[in-house]
């Protein structure tokens, strides 16, 4: 991912074994990484269980916030892929309790629709 990604706000995918090691003390013993994408120092990392989002904080990344959607409250979400002059796909998620949806932008290269289906398979 080239830094003019970065700066639009596009995501590229992370290897789920390397965010699981990671995040190993946050998640649930039976808690598995699904998929992951990372935005210049945050992640959207999709476990079996949930949504989570780490917000890494400061000019160090030292201050960490954790934000965790699980699938049972999330009421809507929509997936839009990247057409032939996008340069990003979108996901909306409607959770509730929240007044506006969590919007996130993947890469072009990012298979939309695999995403999707993970969504699905937890909400559905």
């Amino acid at each position: 991912m080239g830094l003019f990604d970065q700066l639009m706000g596009n995501s590229s995918e992370q290897n789920p074994q390397d965010v699981q090691n990671e995040f190993e003390g946050y998640l649930l013993p039976d808690e598995v990484v699904e998929a992951s994408f990372i935005l210049i120092r945050d992640l959207f990392v999709f476990t079996n269980k949930r949504i989570l989002i780490v917000d890494k904080q400061g000019l160090s990344g030292k201050k960490i916030e954790f934000i965790t959607v699980p699938y049972k409250f999330i009421r809507a979400f929509s997936v839009e892929n990247a057409g032939r002059f996008d340069i990003d796909a979108e996901l909306k998620l409607y959770v509730a309790g929240m007044p506006a949806p969590l919007i996130k932008l993947f890469d072009k290269k990012t298979d939309i629709t695999a995403l999707q289906q993970l969504i699905s398979r937890h909400v559905l």
